[in-house]
């Protein structure tokens, strides 16, 4: 932390400097565990902004999904920063258990119940690395979701069976490379190129595949879609800085991706390991809705939920395929995903009203299954294969989809405003 310049705390007594350092050391923790734990930079923005002015402090905060900058003033001044901390810091992942902690912490510092200081202690003890059994849960819900989403594709079963078994790998790899750097930046391309390279020999050896279908659904969770829709939001928002990083982050994710399956197809082809031309039959189209259970499940595991708040996340993922899937056989896809939006919108803030928490158990999880990321992927791959029609129609597929969530999301914040930033 650096103090720019001297302001009103080289005027004050010790103990009151004291007191606000802490309450400034609190909340610099609070917009690093926000961050770590998935907030997006307007909510995370009106957040600290909000927990600041109850403590006193003016604060005005930059975040985007690598930094953070808070400036810190006196409240009344003549607007020079006092205190300006830079903080470095690598995008999060949404952890709906610690996110949920951190907001309780902050409303008990806020009215007063628990000091800062000890509440940036119980920020910090936040930041533990995961249980074992947590990592395995993790790992779990990869498979889980791959093998779910390969049923809600309409896929075979041995579709559905090899598109969860490698998805279990691609949740190893992913867990392996949270503690190493350098296996992290190639984890993406690797994940694809083991993913394409398994299902291609499981095809020309074993049973035939729907080979794309099985890639993409052991791929699905490393599929940028939150990152893309959260990249729009912040760019309607006019959160300019942080839309187009956040943009170019998941561009540069659906390459890696990209690159990896087709670095696969290539080896195979070399290898002349050539996949089953014909895949099998689908399973019957009731089989979609325990696929979509299950993927329910997968995905509470996979936000960290805590066990009390699985009955919400379940009820979210269900009801926001549901209406998107009922809204879009009626009336067209897009359709279908603006009301899936504005249905989640609208039932997060009702819920972050009703219950004072994150409305983010709501909203997180449940627009998961409506996120457009597989079709981006589709249509980046279509065009590095040269298939430029294809690749093009998916590519103004993906806008329009893209477009009708943010806007769902939007309009529901419009028909219920929000009273919570998370």
């Amino acid at each position: 932390m650096t103090e720019t310049s001297a302001g009103r705390d080289g005027q004050c007594d010790p103990v009151h400097r004291e007191q606000r350092r802490a309450r400034i050391g609190f909340v610099i923790e609070l917009a690093k565990r926000l961050h770590q734990y998935g907030a997006a930079a307007p909510r995370l923005e009106q957040a600290i902004g909000n927990v600041a002015q109850q403590l006193g402090l003016a604060c005005d905060v930059l975040s985007t999904p690598t930094s953070i900058v808070l400036s810190f003033s006196a409240p009344g001044g003549d607007g020079l920063a006092d205190i300006t901390q830079v903080v470095r810091i690598a995008p999060g992942d949404v952890n709906l258990a610690r996110l949920c902690r951190a907001d309780e912490i902050a409303d008990r510092v806020a009215d007063g119940s628990l000091s800062p200081r000890r509440g940036m202690a119980q920020l910090q003890a936040l930041g533990r690395p995961l249980p074992r059994a947590a990592l395995w849960a993790t790992v779990a819900s990869y498979g889980l979701s791959a093998a779910a989403v390969a049923v809600l594709f309409h896929t075979s079963g041995p579709d559905a069976i090899v598109a969860g078994v490698i998805g279990l790998l691609i949740g190893a790899i992913a867990v392996a490379g949270s503690g190493r750097p350098r296996l992290a930046i190639a984890g993406d391309a690797i994940a694809a190129l083991v993913a394409t390279f398994i299902a291609t020999i499981v095809s020309a050896w074993l049973v035939p595949l729907a080979l794309k279908l099985v890639v993409l659904s052991a791929l699905i969770v490393l599929v940028p879609g939150m990152s893309l829709t959260n990249a729009v939001r912040e760019l309607t928002s006019q959160h300019l800085a942080s839309g187009v990083a956040r943009f170019a982050g998941a561009a540069a994710t659906i390459l890696k991706l990209t690159f990896g399956t087709i670095a696969a197809a290539q080896l195979c082809a070399v290898a002349h390991i050539i996949p089953a031309a014909h895949p099998l039959p689908p399973l019957p189209a009731w089989w979609q809705w325990p696929a979509l259970a299950v993927a329910a499940v997968a995905f509470a595991m996979l936000f960290q939920t805590a066990r009390r708040d699985y009955p919400l996340v379940l009820t979210a993922v269900i009801a926001g395929y549901l209406v998107t899937y009922w809204c879009g056989n009626a009336m067209g896809a897009p359709f279908g995903v603006f009301i899936g939006g504005l249905v989640l919108g609208a039932g997060s803030n009702l819920y972050a009203r009703w219950r004072h928490r994150p409305g983010a158990l709501v909203r997180e999880p449940g627009v998961l299954l409506l996120v457009p990321g597989s079709v981006g992927f589709r249509s980046v791959s279509d065009l590095l294969n040269n298939q430029i029609a294809s690749g093009t129609h998916i590519a103004v597929l993906l806008v329009t989809l893209l477009i009708s969530l943010v806007a769902g999301l939007l309009f529901g914040d419009l028909l219920v405003a929000p009273r919570r930033s998370l």
